[in-house]
């Protein structure tokens, strides 16, 4: 699909403030849709936490990063936001989230008399994929080409053309050496949680992955565990030589680095997965209540590297929330750590 553009917008908004791994998926079409149309400003609006993403855009956009608890809560905030924007002089508004804040603010900007396209998320498609019988698993649009097609209903056709924020060879580790030291042998990333227990494959077998590629060779893996999950897998570092706690001072900027330069990353299905995918880095990734076919797989990632198991029953869930009807969660103890092992391995040089 080559470059098209039918509608002589002049300064463009794009919204997307939530999740991480959703205002990750973002980052390749906003890169790649700046590039094609040089002449558009495009703004994108986020979370402030989420900047470090959006470094090093074209000269055409920017980024508007903002704190919606503390400075926009509520439909007052909302209306300061949009009073915030409205001296912008925006004459279109792409909204890729589609929450009731983002469809408030287009509604607003309607009034204006300015267009504005909204992300269509197809909610009873992913109901046939998740009922218990006559599963569809055909492959959903991911994420990113969904934004892709609010873009194209506002007159922008695009390819997306995208492998890292960093040049060859990684991002610069000046800033992260002192945490993580000079890389003399391959790295792994592992990623052992997610939001939900059906996206998280149990800790007593992540640990014997993480025996697994300990004993294969030389190697560190750096453990990605935040706040209270750190106690749960701080016993690994004593016990592996290859393993190390990442130092959480690294904050999202750090981490792009150190990711930047992983032979490969082990996630779960949950952000770490598609913060790697800004980065070029290979994930390894466990599916477990839920499923690839919704469209939530890492951009530029491979479908082969996901490790499931086929249950009559999986997925039963879009994001992971849902109890497993057995209370067992077979989907993720049916996994064996042997074949996560593998996929792993498969990517260091030996």
């Amino acid at each position: 699909m080559g470059n098209e553009c039918r509608t002589g917008y002049c300064n463009v908004l794009l919204i997307r403030f939530s999740a991480i791994g959703d205002v990750a998926m973002s980052v390749p079409v906003v890169r790649s849709l700046a590039k094609a149309f040089p002449d558009t400003r495009f703004t994108i609006l986020t979370s402030v936490r989420f900047l470090p993403f959006f470094k090093g855009l074209p000269p055409n956009a920017a980024v508007l990063g903002v704190d919606l608890k503390r400075d926009y809560h509520g439909r007052g905030g909302v209306r300061r936001l949009f009073r915030l924007l409205e001296p912008m002089g925006f004459d279109a508004v792409a909204d890729l989230h589609g929450v009731l804040r983002t469809c408030l603010l287009g509604m607003m900007f309607r009034l204006r008399g300015i267009p504005v396209r909204s992300i269509r998320k197809n909610r009873l498609s992913r109901y046939s994929l998740t009922r218990l019988h006559f599963k569809d698993l055909s492959p959903r649009p991911a994420s990113w080409e969904r934004y892709c097609r609010v873009l194209e209903r506002s007159g922008f056709r695009f390819r997306v053309e995208f492998s890292s924020l960093f040049p060859p060879g990684g991002g610069d580790m000046t800033a992260i050496s002192a945490f993580v030291g000079s890389k003399e042998t391959p790295w792994i990333g592992i990623a052992p949680f997610a939001a939900h227990r059906g996206k998280v494959y149990p800790l007593e077998l992540m640990e014997r992955v993480v025996a697994g590629i300990d004993a294969s060779g030389p190697c560190r893996q750096f453990l990605f565990a935040y706040g209270k999950e750190r106690e749960e897998v701080a016993s690994w570092e004593e016990k592996y030589p290859s393993v190390t706690l990442i130092e959480t001072r690294l904050g999202i900027e750090g981490e792009l680095v150190l990711i930047s330069h992983l032979d490969v990353m082990l996630s779960m299905d949950s952000a770490n997965m598609h913060i790697a995918s800004l980065t070029g880095t290979p994930v390894v990734s466990v599916w477990g209540a839920t499923h690839p076919a919704a469209g939530f797989l890492g951009y530029g990632q491979r479908e082969e590297d996901c490790v499931q198991v086929d249950l009559k029953c999986r997925p039963c869930s879009v994001y992971g929330k849902r109890k497993c009807r057995y209370g067992d969660y077979r989907c993720l103890t049916g996994i064996a750590p042997e074949t996560v092992t593998a996929k792993v391995l498969a990517y260091l040089p030996r």
